[in-house]
C-alpha cells in the first residue's frame, strides 16, 4: 500500500507504508497538516476470476476521509488496466479532528417522540438554490439550508424534522457523464464520513465539515432535527466495467457481494451494478463507523436507510437476525437516535414492508399506492384506506411496533411531485436522454381529463381538490407524516418522475411562484398544510401512539368507527366494498391510547373526519348523540378558503346534514362538554 501527498500544483509524492497489524497497512508521516491532499495507490494481483482487482496505477480515495477536493471525471484511463487516473479522481483530504469535534453541535437536541414528528424530505441544493431570500453566494448549501429565510419556512409549516436526501460525498455515473448530466439526487455514495463538497459555500478544503456542522445548529436551535437519507447498500463504483475509485482497489472480495458461479461479476440487489456486503465485519465497521461519526461529530438525529432490505440479507435472503440488525440493535449511540428503512431493494423477496423489527420505521409503501389510488377513483377498497388511515396495524401490530412505525407519504423525491401526479397520467423523462424509458410506468395518477399544463377551469378544480385531498389525508392519518418539500406551494417536474439526473430548474424549487403549476396556483395551499400540522400538534387523538381497537369508549361510542354517507356504521359489506367514495371515520377523544407523565388518560376533543373520492356531491348526515351534539367545522378542502377564517366557527348540530363536495375531505372537531375546542 502507498499513501500518495499531493501538493497544491498536484505534484505527488509517495510514501510506501510498510508496517502490516491485524491484516491493515499503516504507516506515521510527520508533518501532515489539515488542508493535505491524499490518496492511496493499492499493489497485488489483478484477477477478476478470483475477484482481485488491484491495480497500482489506480488513484484510490480514503474511505474514512472526512473530506474531499475534486471530482471524479470518468475517462478512457478509468476502463483500462494499469493507466494512472491521477487528476480524475478527488482528492481525501486530512482535516482538524480536534477542531471538528470541539466544534460539533452539543447544545440540547430537539426530542421530538416519533409519535409527534412531521418529517420534511429535502434536497440541501435543490431546496435553496431558486429562493430569492437566500444570499446567492449561499443558495445550494448547507449555509443556505441553515438561513433564517430557509428555516423560516420551516418552522411557518410547523415540520418537526427535515430528511435530507443524501449529502454523503458522491459521484456521478460515467454513463450520465457521457451524456453531459450529473447525478443530482446523490444515491451515489463515494465517502461515508464527508460531507458533499459541491453542497459547501467554504471550499472544498475542509471547511465543509465546519458548515454541516452550522447548519445542524441552526436547524436544532429552531427544534428541528435532521435525518441523513443513506445509502450503505452500493457505492460509486458500479458494476464489473465501472471505475476503480475505492473499495474495488483497496480489496474487492471484502467489501462487495461477488456472484459465487463468477467472482469477476457482482450480485446486484440495488440496480446499481453492485452490493456492499453487509455480512463482512470490515463493511459493518465502516458502516457503524460512519452513522456514529454524523451522531457524535456531525450532531445528526437519525437516518432513512436506502434500500435497508439489501443491508439485511444474510445468504440471499432478508434476515431479521442479521449481523447488520445486530450492531444497531446493540449500540449505545445508534439505538438512540430515530431509523426510518426503505424496506424493499430490487432482489427476490427484498419487499419487506412491515417485517422490520423493533427500533425501526418505515417508509409505508402501502400508504402511499392506497391513498392515491383512492384520489384518482380507483377500487382500493373501504378496508384497505381504514387500515391506512389508522397506522396499518395489518403491518406493524404483530410484532409489538406502534402506529408511529408507518412513515406515511403519498409522494417522495422518487416519483411525481404532488403537483404532476394530479395532472400527469404518463412520465415524461425525455430529458434524461434515455428516450423516456427511465422511471416507473406505474405512478397511480390521473391528471384530470387533459395530460399536462391546461387552462381548462374544470380540470384545475379536480386538481386542485385532489391534491388538497391528499395533503389532507396524509396529516389526519395515524402514524408519522412525510411531506416532500415543495408540495406544500405546487412544486413541478413538468411530469418527469425520474428527476435524479436534473441538477437544474426542472428539480430546482421555484420559490417566485412564477413558474407553471399544472394542477392551478393555489394561494392557500401552504397555509392549509401549516394549519393540519397544528391542528395535529394540538390534537393527540390525531397522532395516536397506539393501535385503535374499536371498543366502547366512556362517552357511549367506539374510539373508532366508520359512518356510511347516512351517519350509519358500516356494516360488513360496506367494509369490503371496492370503492370508497364517501367514508366517514369517527375518532373518540375519549378513547385515545395515550397518558400524560403521570401515567393519567388524556382525554382530548373528538373528531369526524368525511372523505368524498367520487365526482359527485355527497349530502352526508353528521351522527348525534351518543357520539357528538354538535360539530365545528375545522377543514374543508373543497372550499376557496379551506381553513376556516373565524376564530369561533359556528356550531353545527349533530344529526343535521352537510354536504361533501367531489373530491375532497371534510374534518370537524366534536368538542368536550364545557370545553372551546382548539
Amino acid at each position: 500500500m502507498t499513501l500518495c501527498l499531493f501538493d497544491t500544483a498536484g505534484g505527488e509524492a509517495r510514501i510506501p507504508l510498510l508496517d502490516n497489524t491485524f491484516h491493515t497497512w499503516h504507516g506515521y508521516v510527520p508533518g501532515i497538516g489539515p488542508g493535505q491532499r491524499y490518496g492511496f495507490r493499492a499493489h497485488g494481483p489483478y484477477a477478476p476470476d478470483q475477484g482481485l482487482r488491484f491495480d497500482k496505477a489506480k488513484l484510490l480515495v480514503d474511505p474514512y476521509a472526512r473530506a474531499f477536493d475534486g471530482e471524479f471525471q470518468w475517462n478512457d484511463e478509468h476502463g483500462s488496466v494499469g493507466q494512472d487516473t491521477s487528476g480524475f479522481v478527488p482528492w481525501s483530504v486530512v482535516i482538524d479532528a480536534k477542531a471538528a469535534l470541539a466544534n460539533a453541535p452539543t447544545e440540547p437536541r430537539p426530542t421530538h417522540a416519533w409519535s409527534d414528528t412531521v418529517v420534511y424530505e429535502l434536497h440541501v441544493r435543490g431546496f435553496t438554490m431558486r429562493n430569492p431570500a437566500v444570499p446567492q453566494r449561499l443558495r445550494g448549501t448547507f449555509a443556505g439550508l441553515g438561513h433564517p429565510a430557509s428555516i423560516g419556512h420551516l418552522r411557518s409549516i410547523g415540520v418537526t424534522a427535515v430528511e435530507l436526501m443524501p449529502i454523503h460525498e458522491f459521484a456521478s455515473e460515467p454513463h450520465l457523464q457521457r451524456r453531459g448530466l450529473t447525478n443530482y439526487w446523490g444515491y451515489n455514495t463515494l465517502g461515508y464520513f464527508a460531507p458533499h463538497q459541491r453542497y459547501a459555500a467554504t471550499g472544498q478544503r475542509g471547511g465543509q465539515v465546519a458548515e454541516f456542522q452550522e447548519m445542524v445548529r441552526a436547524l436544532h436551535a429552531a427544534d428541528i432535527e435532521v435525518i441523513l437519507d443513506v445509502v450503505y447498500n452500493h457505492t460509486a463504483e458500479g458494476d464489473e466495467n465501472g471505475p476503480t475509485l475505492s473499495f474495488r482497489g483497496l480489496d474487492n472480495v471484502a467489501y462487495y457481494r461477488l456472484a459465487d458461479e463468477d467472482r469477476a461479476h457482482y450480485i446486484d440487489y440495488t440496480g446499481c451494478g453492485n452490493t456492499l456486503d453487509a455480512r463482512q465485519p470490515h463493511v459493518l465497521q465502516i458502516i457503524m463507523d460512519s452513522l456514529r461519526y454524523w451522531v457524535t461529530v456531525m450532531g445528526v438525529d437519525g437516518f432513512r436507510f436506502d434500500l435497508a432490505s439489501a443491508l439485511a440479507r444474510s445468504m440471499h435472503d432478508v434476515d431479521k437476525l442479521s449481523g447488520f440488525f445486530d450492531c444497531i440493535a446493540q449500540d449505545p449511540v445508534i439505538n438512540q437516535v430515530k431509523l426510518i428503512a426503505e424496506p424493499w431493494d430490487i432482489g427476490h423477496g427484498g419487499y419487506q414492508v412491515g417485517e422490520f423489527p423493533p427500533l425501526w420505521t418505515e417508509w409505508n409503501g402501502r400508504f402511499r399506492d392506497t391513498v392515491r389510488d383512492v384520489w384518482r377513483g380507483g377500487e382500493t377498497g373501504v378496508r384497505d384506506l381504514a387500515y391506512r388511515l389508522t397506522g396499518s396495524s395489518d403491518l406493524y401490530q404483530d410484532d409489538g411496533r406502534r402506529p408511529y412505525a408507518s412513515i406515511n407519504f403519498v409522494t417522495s423525491h422518487d416519483g411525481f411531485s404532488l403537483a404532476d401526479l394530479v395532472s400527469y397520467e404518463h412520465k415524461h423523462n425525455e430529458a434524461n436522454s434515455e428516450d423516456n424509458r427511465d422511471g416507473d410506468d406505474h405512478n397511480r395518477s390521473w391528471n384530470g381529463g387533459v395530460e399536462g399544463p391546461t387552462d381548462d377551469p374544470e380540470v384545475l378544480r379536480n386538481r386542485r381538490f385532489r391534491r388538497r385531498a391528499m395533503l389532507a389525508t396524509l396529516l389526519i392519518s395515524a402514524g408519522v407524516p412525510m411531506v416532500r418539500a415543495g408540495d406544500e406551494f405546487g412544486a413541478t417536474q413538468r411530469g418527469n418522475n425520474n428527476a435524479y439526473c436534473q441538477d437544474n430548474d426542472i428539480s430546482w424549487l421555484d420559490w417566485t411562484g412564477d413558474g407553471d403549476d399544472p394542477a392551478g396556483r393555489d394561494p392557500h395551499l401552504t397555509d392549509m398544510v401549516a394549519a393540519l400540522v397544528a391542528l395535529r400538534r394540538r390534537h393527540p387523538v390525531l397522532r395516536q401512539r397506539d393501535f385503535f381497537r374499536g371498543i366502547d369508549t366512556p362517552s357511549g361510542h367506539k374510539d373508532v368507527a366508520w359512518l356510511r354517507g347516512d351517519g350509519a356504521e358500516m356494516t360488513e359489506s360496506d367494509w369490503f366494498r371496492p370503492r370508497c367514495d364517501v367514508i366517514g371515520m369517527f375518532l373518540s377523544g375519549d378513547g385515545i391510547h395515550a397518558r400524560s407523565p403521570r401515567g393519567e388518560r388524556i382525554v382530548d376533543d373528538s373528531f369526524l373526519v368525511w372523505l368524498n373520492a367520487s365526482d359527485r356531491a355527497e349530502n352526508v348526515l353528521l351522527p348525534g348523540a351518543p357520539w357528538a351534539d354538535e360539530y365545528v367545522l375545522k377543514l374543508d378542502t373543497a372550499a376557496d378558503v379551506p381553513v376556516p377564517q373565524s376564530l369561533a366557527p359556528p356550531a353545527i348540530p349533530g344529526a343535521s346534514r352537510r354536504v361533501v363536495q367531489p373530491w375532497s375531505v371534510q374534518v370537524l372537531a366534536a368538542p368536550r362538554p364545557g370545553v372551546t375546542p382548539s
